[in-house]
């Protein structure tokens, strides 16, 4: 299995805050997670907490910049690997992200996480950017519209988490999940369910909506 270098911080007593405060998080939300509960699980003081982040707000803008960073260097080898199809990029992201999966789901559920999603955002704008420069057709929505709602729709995968397994019929967080996941992912990319033909009579239909016939 392929990993990610660790960050310097998560050898330190603020990243021991950190960890804790994604597990608060993650079991209790954000409104119910405690300063003196987060410094309990980390085994500090709650001074070290504040000194360290200020405010619970502070602490939870703290955990997305961790895992932007996170998932920014996943980003950059994904991009920069020559030889992409050796590396198992669900299984990747799973083994790095997996133990914050619960911060994410309930972050995104309660509507926090937005620093993390604009990130996301940002980096499949660059993906979508590069691949337009092949299209046989030009796209009539810009890079970074397209890229939120792919990025809402793979942060799905997160919120809907067991009712995906159920459906699925494997346990997303296993090896065999990661398998079915990203090959059923390479299938709905590599055959997309409309032609340009379907597109443009599609797209053409909108615009006779939008613009009503005059009189």
């Amino acid at each position: 299995m392929t990993t990610i270098n660790p960050d310097p911080e998560d050898l330190t007593a603020r990243a021991r805050i950190r960890d804790a405060a994604m597990r608060h998080f993650g079991e209790h939300g954000f409104d119910r997670s405690t300063i003196r509960g987060i410094a309990e699980t980390a085994g500090v003081s709650s001074g070290l907490v504040r000194h360290h982040f200020g405010s619970k707000q502070a602490l939870r803008e703290a955990c997305d910049e961790y895992l932007v960073r996170v998932l920014r260097r996943i980003n950059e080898r994904a991009r920069s690997d020559a030889t992409a199809g050796d590396v198992n990029y669900v299984a990747l992201g799973r083994t790095t992200l997996g133990p914050y999966q619960p911060y994410l789901a309930r972050a995104l559920a309660e509507g926090g996480a937005g620093q993390l999603f604009d990130g996301l955002v940002e980096m499949g704008a660059q993906w979508l950017a590069e691949a337009d420069k092949s299209r046989p057709d030009p796209p009539d929505v810009d890079a970074r519209t397209r890229a939120a709602v792919v990025t809402a729709m793979a942060l799905s995968v997160t919120v809907l988490h067991q009712h995906l397994s159920r459906a699925m019929g494997v346990d997303l967080s296993s090896p065999e999940g990661d398998q079915l996941l990203a090959r059923t992912l390479i299938d709905l990319h590599s055959h997309p369910l409309l032609s340009l033909e379907d597109a443009a009579a599609l797209r053409a239909g909108l615009d006779r909506i939008r613009t009503p016939p005059a009189g």
